[in-house]
């Protein structure tokens, strides 16, 4: 996650990842009690997504009905599913998850009517979408995972209409202006015109309640998730929980000119 990343991991790590997490009751009920009346429960994000960013990512991309989202890195495809709805696009998730693009696929005929979405495989710098696909691409939490963030947003940039517009969430460095940190500087260079950068409020204490339950409940988490799962969440935990007061989580809207 932005700055200070969890423990990396393979293609095939994400598969039981998130296959372990669609089956646990636990693990939503830890998210929920985290984001309390924020957390969107329709959507079952595991990953900092809440009823405030989901509103404020409606009013910043401003598609109109028919038009084509990309969600990218869409993980089991609850944000972009609820966004498409919401605004009635055309909804294409890409993840290089084969079992979240499996499980996302399984999740989509809730939300959209057949012909109004299609979940694909493809990394953050090859979607195999052809060049001005998306009319809007968002990301949530997940585009800071790319290993080349430039090259990430070149093929952002590459996929998005002239005068259509790029959402996504990542933490920072807190302090200082949101428009000069180091994301803003990556959309400007790619050719992406920044139009806003706004902190994510609670986010920062959101996720350390988050981490604080997932040690507490550590036990259960194994016998729920298995060990693979629940060590990759409990590493997060280690890594990034220390850094959580020098990290705020920031939504940035770019939109590409031309």
């Amino acid at each position: 996650m932005g700055e200070v990343d969890g423990p990396e991991l393979a293609p095939t790590a994400f598969d039981e990842l998130f296959r372990a997490q669609a089956g646990s009751t636990l693990l939503l009920e830890l998210w929920s009690r985290a984001w309390g009346e924020d957390y969107p429960h329709e959507v079952e994000p595991f990953s900092p997504c809440s009823w405030s960013l989901l509103s404020s990512l409606v009013d910043a991309l401003r598609l109109p009905p028919g038009a084509t989202l990309v969600d990218l890195g869409c993980g089991r495809g609850g944000p972009g599913l609820w966004l498409a709805r919401a605004m009635n696009a055309r909804l294409v998730g890409i993840d290089w998850s084969a079992a979240a693009v499996e499980l996302a696929e399984g999740r989509a005929p809730g939300w959209l009517p057949n012909g109004r979405y299609e979940m694909r495989t493809g990394t953050f710098t090859e979607t195999g979408l052809p060049d001005g696909a998306a009319d809007a691409v968002v990301s949530v939490d997940a585009l800071a995972l790319a290993p080349d963030p430039a090259a990430a947003l070149a093929e952002v940039r590459r996929i998005t209409a002239p005068g259509g517009r790029v959402a996504f969430t990542a933490s920072e460095a807190a302090g200082g202006d949101p428009a000069d940190r180091v994301w803003a500087t990556l959309l400007n260079e790619s050719g992406l015109a920044l139009e806003s950068a706004a902190e994510l409020a609670g986010t920062t204490d959101a996720l350390r309640r988050l981490y604080d339950l997932t040690g507490t409940h550590a036990a259960e988490l194994r016998e729920d998730l298995g060990a693979t799962p629940t060590d990759h969440l409990l590493r997060e935990a280690e890594l990034v929980g220390p850094e959580l007061e020098s990290l705020t989580w920031i939504v940035y809207v770019a939109r590409r000119s031309v």
